[in-house]
């Protein structure tokens, strides 16, 4: 099919290889334009502008899509399908009606579960069973579209959103390839029901803040939410910590209390049950084991660290 692709992440980065590989002809990409990163703050290019260069694929980088001199280059492209993930940008009526087939996106929820921009750090946070991919064909809401293909996947206890996102991110590859093949007329479009609808908002970085109030496996769920953005936080001993690894444990304390400290582990109390710290970080610092961590900081049993 001759295809157009919009998206910005890894995570699109791998749907638009599997395109490829699948022989696509991919006529165009969408992504959004640099932006600076890393210690020089220099300006750099997506992973999905990366697979399409490599590709020798046009690429357009608007701002936005809301006008006609953002929306020519699509036009010009004049795609049979939009495929779509992770771009980051909304896409106006005008744009979902320029591929023949309109926009199909690859959501990283089973919809209309978390629906929004962080699905896959949320359902981690909220300590659900399983996640999926969706593929959806686009209408004007957030996420809102007819569902194509709907595929589940367990939660490991385990998972991290970076883990997690991996896996992910091969599964939709997988799946819009299967959905491209059986357009036009293979495919059933089912409307989300209105039941069980939540939003995937945006992640904020005050939200990684640790309090030591709640309980042990809901900062357990949050440490593996936040990993790798934007890292749990947590003021311990006068130095601000981000926590990479972590695991409820049955200990008993007042919240923010130091159970253990050694190279075993930090072991806090919490809200309920308390929270045994295995890998962290120093500002400036690379992640090391909590024992390396521990070395140069007044943490002993018996302290209370700070509460937000």
């Amino acid at each position: 099919m001759k295809i157009a692709f919009a998206g910005t992440p890894e995570f699109a980065a791998q749907a638009l290889r599997a395109l490829i590989e699948a022989g696509h002809e991919v006529v165009l990409v969408l992504t959004q334009p640099d932006r600076p990163a890393g210690r020089g703050m220099k300006l750099t290019p997506s992973p999905v502008k990366v697979v399409a260069l490599e590709h020798g694929i046009a690429v357009d980088q608007p701002e936005k899509l809301r006008t006609e001199e953002q929306q020519a280059a699509l036009r010009a492209a004049a795609p049979e399908v939009l495929v779509v993930a992770a771009y980051g940008i909304i896409l106006p009526q005008a744009v979902l009606d320029i591929p023949t087939h309109g926009c199909l996106n690859i959501h990283a929820s089973l919809l209309p579960r978390w629906r929004g921009a962080a699905p896959i750090h949320r359902a981690i946070e909220a300590g659900d069973a399983e996640t999926g991919i969706t593929i959806m064909q686009m209408d004007a809401g957030l996420d809102t579209g007819d569902m194509l293909l709907k595929r589940a996947m367990p939660i490991r206890a385990d998972a991290t959103t970076a883990s997690l996102h991996d896996a992910l991110a091969a599964l939709g590859g997988e799946m819009i390839v299967e959905a491209l093949a059986a357009l036009p007329d293979g495919l059933t479009r089912t409307p989300q029901p209105e039941e069980g609808v939540t939003y995937a908002h945006k992640i904020d970085k005050a939200e990684s803040r640790i309090d030591w109030r709640r309980p042990a496996i809901e900062l357990d769920r949050a440490v593996r939410a936040f990993n790798p953005f934007p890292g749990a936080v947590a003021e311990l001993g006068g130095t601000t910590l981000k926590l990479w690894a972590a695991a409820p444990c049955d200990r008993q304390g007042a919240p923010g209390e130091v159970l253990q400290a050694d190279a075993e582990g930090l072991v806090i109390a919490c809200g309920e049950g308390a929270l045994k710290i295995t890998t962290a970080q120093k500002p400036g610092k690379k992640r090391q084991p909590v024992g390396d961590v521990l070395q140069g900081l007044e943490l002993v049993p018996g302290m209370v660290c700070d509460l937000p």
